[in-house]
């Protein structure tokens, strides 16, 4: 069939050449390339020629300056804001005064981007804080911590989990260097920047926010319902510790100022004193007299307030009037007070509605945690053994303030403690016996610790309630049963004896000690047979320890101040505890064992803890005075001896030389006469002793007036000695 004419004009047309036409462009061929641009200009204003920089202006090595960074901060590309914090950090490091100058500045723009959805931006930010807020002194910072709390708290709460969890680690910076803004109004009514954190970190736990009142079962109400991963439920519990560590420690500081002159608060005795104020008269015993004069300065004064009602209300007759917000604010503090009796008991009420709510937390999370990290075949994981440690910590802060005064306890609290001991028990002592991580085996005697203290708070709660009901309480068999395994552990704690193969000895820590303290009082003031047995084991070893630790240990001067406390203790007459310290023949030796250390242990301080020093001496003549029983010849005899070198003795090639009291500065008189003051007490005991010790002291006389000869302690010295032979 023959082809159609169109087929064949198409054939023919793929080799038809192109003709020409006058005035028209050759047709470019099919394949041909574009080759043709189009310029447009770029703007960049920041480098304009036609802008006058100042040249004094300091730089980055990128030439961008202080705003030009601050502007950067507000640019939507995630890599410019890292940029900027990168060459803030640059920059300031080599000229810090634009901080002073710029501090508010900077801080606001700073704080907006804690809540920035890029996570590399928010770890930047969090690396510039940590680099710049420990430069900057606390008094510039505090103005600015409502902006940082409002911003922090506000992530606190956002919607996507990681921005939440990243908060909090900005909250852990935070209450390292301004603590006060942040915890501020923590456990009172009303909203307040304490208040909103307490609440972002129960939001994030899942364990509710309706903790405010007293009465009710705690509701878990939080709508976030979001399961954490174990490292980011580490970090909220770890900075939720933190925050309550730091909101405890200034509520404790507003009724009880730290001294440094006394790092030993045995809040743990004041249960055994008739009164409150026998028991701080007990407790300044080892006080100078200055740091008492001093401290009474700063004690409020107690207004007389008139038994008669007051027949007029100035509220009504005040010129500025009331708004309907101050009333109900008045209305509502006053009766949070009236409801508690007092700030303490309304913070106990407080904690004890917010324990029973974190309560299921607590348990749950060892319940998770512990098996697989205390059990025999576990391989001990470090985030895991840091969970466990946080919650711990937790219940200890907790139950440690609302079980820890001498106000009744609520029932539940001691129950819910009960319980929580009950699901740590059987791993009690946290060990493990294949790591060999310092920083794991450290947190396993932070726990052991920390579970020491909890079982003490409960027999100390039921020695309270068989002092107050008259009659002895029997201690439950699981209690019996902790009781013991505490003792074994401080026992052999004391006495440097490893619990597991991978522990390397090591001396106890000044803040390791302490903590054994309420514990190591529990035990050995109780009156309960079923726990009495192990009172002997705990008070041995305390001793032991007390006289093999070295001078320039942290903890010697705690372990001089609780050992003397326990003497002294059966001087006071309020005292109401079971505990005295000859009880036995044994007990009896190594307190007198002791107390002959003590002429030693001030040879070996010298003048390096002037502190020390005067603690022993203070404690001495408090023992002199009071005549205590363990005060007999064969002591005071051998106290004599040894003090003589302490104010001279006789070198074997250097000859006489000048003992340690004569190196105290002339400056610290009160210590220098201090010492004559135990002096003078030893000489006029010992002269009551027999002739043997009359010899010593007659020895002791002639060492310590060549000392103290054409000095400025001489004329007090011969007042002091005349005034105690007379008698």
């Amino acid at each position: 069939m023959p082809k159609s004419a169109k087929k064949r004009k198409d054939k023919a047309a793929d080799f038809a050449k192109a003709k020409l036409k006058l005035g028209k462009e050759k047709k470019a061929p099919s394949n041909v390339i574009d080759t043709s641009f189009k310029a447009r200009s770029i703007a960049l204003p920041t480098q304009s020629i036609a802008v006058n920089k100042d040249e004094n202006t300091p730089t980055t090595r990128r030439k961008l300056t202080f705003d030009d960074l601050l502007s950067q901060l507000k640019h939507y590309s995630p890599s410019v804001k890292k940029e900027a914090l990168l060459g803030l950090t640059e920059l300031l490091e080599a000229h810090w005064s634009l901080v002073r100058h710029n501090l508010s500045q900077l801080i606001n723009q700073l704080a907006r981007n804690i809540g920035d959805e890029d996570a590399g931006v928010r770890k930047q930010l969090l690396t510039f804080f940590s680099w710049m807020l420990p430069r900057i002194p606390k008094e510039d910072l505090i103005p600015h911590a409502s902006t940082l709390v409002l911003f922090t708290a506000s992530a606190q709460t956002h919607i996507f989990p990681e921005l939440r969890i990243d908060a909090v680690r900005f909250l852990v910076l935070f209450l390292e260097y301004i603590p006060e803004p942040l915890v501020e109004g923590w456990a009172s009514a009303g909203s307040s920047h304490g208040k909103r954190i307490l609440e972002g970190y129960l939001g994030n736990l899942n364990a509710g926010t309706k903790y405010g009142g007293s009465e009710g079962p705690a509701m878990a109400t939080s709508t976030s319902g979001v399961i954490l991963s174990p490292l980011s439920r580490l970090a909220v519990l770890q900075s939720f510790s933190a925050f309550l560590q730091a909101g405890l420690s200034m509520e404790q500081s507003r009724n009880t100022p730290k001294d440094p002159e006394r790092p030993l608060h045995a809040w743990f005795m004041s249960t055994s004193f008739q009164t409150s104020t026998a028991f701080e008269d007990f407790e300044n015993l080892l006080v100078s007299s200055s740091a008492l004069v001093s401290d009474s300065t700063q004690r409020s004064c107690e207004w007389e307030i008139s038994e008669e009602p007051p027949q007029n209300y100035q509220l009504l007759d005040v010129d500025v009037p009331w708004t309907t917000q101050e009333i109900d604010d008045v209305v509502t503090n006053s009766g949070s007070l009236s409801e508690g009796g007092s700030p303490e008991s309304s913070l106990s009420t407080f904690l004890s509605h917010l324990s029973r709510t974190l309560h299921p937390l607590l348990i749950s999370t060892i319940l998770d945690c512990a098996p697989s990290v205390f059990a025999p075949d576990a391989k001990g994981s470090e985030t895991e053994a840091s969970t466990t440690l946080a919650v711990s910590r937790i219940a200890s802060l907790l139950y440690g303030t609302i079980l820890g005064g001498a106000e009744a306890a609520p029932e539940q609290s001691l129950s819910e403690l009960e319980v929580l001991l009950g699901y740590m028990v059987p791993y009690f002592p946290f060990v493990s016996s294949k790591s060999r991580d310092m920083k794991l085996v450290q947190s396993f005697q932070d726990l052991n610790l920390i579970y020491c203290e909890l079982t003490s708070l409960l027999v100390l709660r039921l020695n309270i309630a068989s002092t107050k009901s008259g009659r002895s309480l029997k201690p439950s068999s699981t209690l019996t049963m902790q009781v013991s395994a505490v003792s074994d552990y401080i026992t052999k704690l004391l006495r440097g004896q490893n619990m597991s193969i991978s522990q390397i000895p090591h001396s106890l820590q000044a803040g390791a000690y302490l903590g054994l303290l309420p514990s190591v009082w529990a035990i050995m003031n109780n009156p309960y047979i079923e726990l009495s047995s192990h009172t002997a084991d705990v008070l041995s070893a305390l001793l032991d320890h007390a006289n093999k630790t070295s001078p320039k240990s942290s903890t010697k001067r705690i372990t001089i101040e609780f050992v003397a406390r326990l003497l002294l203790l059966e001087t006071e007459v309020q005292y109401r505890g079971t505990f005295r310290a000859g009880r036995s023949d044994q007990a009896r030796q190594q307190f007198e064992s002791w107390i002959i250390n003590l002429p030693q242990t001030l040879w070996e301080t010298g003048n390096s803890d002037p502190m020390t020093t005067e603690v022993i001496l203070r404690f001495l003549l408090r023992l002199l005075q009071r005549r205590s029983s363990l005060v007999q010849p064969q002591v005071i005899s051998a106290l004599v001896l040894r003090l003589v070198p302490y104010f001279s003795f006789n070198h074997p090639v250097r000859g006489q030389l000048p003992g340690p009291y004569c190196k105290i500065s002339s400056k610290r008189v009160r210590l220098r006469r201090l010492c004559l003051d135990v002096v003078a007490a030893l000489l006029n005991y010992g002269g009551r002793c027999g002739t043997d010790i009359s010899e010593a002291c007659s020895g002791l006389l002639e060492t310590v007036e060549s000392a103290v000869a054409e000095t400025v302690e001489e004329e007090y010295w011969t007042h002091v000695y005349m005034g105690v032979s007379r008698h």
